[in-house]
């Protein structure tokens, strides 16, 4: 066995190796008892830490929270592989598959000179591996477990692209503006799915919207809370603006 407390520089077959110790009888007893779905939030999470050391542009962050992702995908195959079903091998070898067989146009003859040609090759190739073979089915394909704004723009996005008719920004602040007129009867649902449709038209992202927007809120929360000083006179005097 190698002596990982000598070891200058460690590799990717470290991480693999270091993985399977804490998974042994000899090894780490929470890890031993974590199965996917136990540990299926620390996933979740150290992706979003990695997204926010990008949005912060902070590389020595980031390396390390790329680090966290890896070992969780290292983590889950090692499950996989104590099973039988496959081993971190076998990712490796359907996601180079998968770049391969999606990117005609450099591994194969297939001429794409613009993103755009890459991107609709690429959806086109994916509903024949998935056999999608309508469009409800490639709709239907992405995942529930994203955030209900993102699922709303890629729903939206691949109804579009199936040719459904998109109204205008007038059309959809119009339905919005009805929504909302109706008071407590009006769903709140309809108005986030319209506001997505809006923003989609308005060309911007909307969950990366929103997010400056908590930020932003943060921020005026903060500096209100600074020049009060009492939250509790805080809170009654700003109401409407909560």
């Amino acid at each position: 066995m190698v002596n990982f407390l000598s070891k200058d520089k460690y590799v990717f077959e470290d991480l693999i190796e270091i993985t399977k110790i804490l998974r042994s009888d000899g090894g780490c007893p929470w890890d031993r008892e974590q199965t996917h779905k136990s540990v299926r939030m620390n996933f979740v999470e150290e992706v979003f830490e990695a997204c926010e050391a990008i949005d912060n542009d902070n590389p020595e962050l980031l390396l390390e929270e790329l680090g966290d992702v890896l070992a969780q995908v290292v983590f889950h195959a090692q499950i996989e592989n104590e099973i039988g079903r496959f081993d971190i091998n076998d990712v490796a070898d359907g996601v180079c598959k998968k770049f391969i067989e999606r990117h005609p146009h450099v591994f194969g003859e297939v001429s794409a000179e613009t993103s755009d040609e890459v991107l609709k090759n690429w959806d086109e190739i994916k509903r024949r591996e998935k056999k999608q073979t309508t469009h409800f089915s490639a709709m239907d394909s992405v995942a529930r477990s994203l955030p209900a704004l993102m699922r709303a723009e890629k729903l939206q996005s691949k109804a579009k692209k199936a040719g459904l008719p998109q109204k205008n920004v007038l059309s959809l602040s119009e339905l919005i503006e009805e929504e909302l007129s109706k008071g407590e009867e009006m769903n709140i649902g309809n108005v986030l799915f319209l506001a997505v449709s809006l923003a989609r038209r308005l060309g911007v992202n909307p969950e990366q919207e929103l997010d400056l927007r908590n930020e932003e809120f943060l921020h005026n929360f903060k500096k209100l809370e600074n020049e009060k000083g009492e939250l509790s006179q805080l809170l009654s005097e700003n109401q409407d603006k909560l």
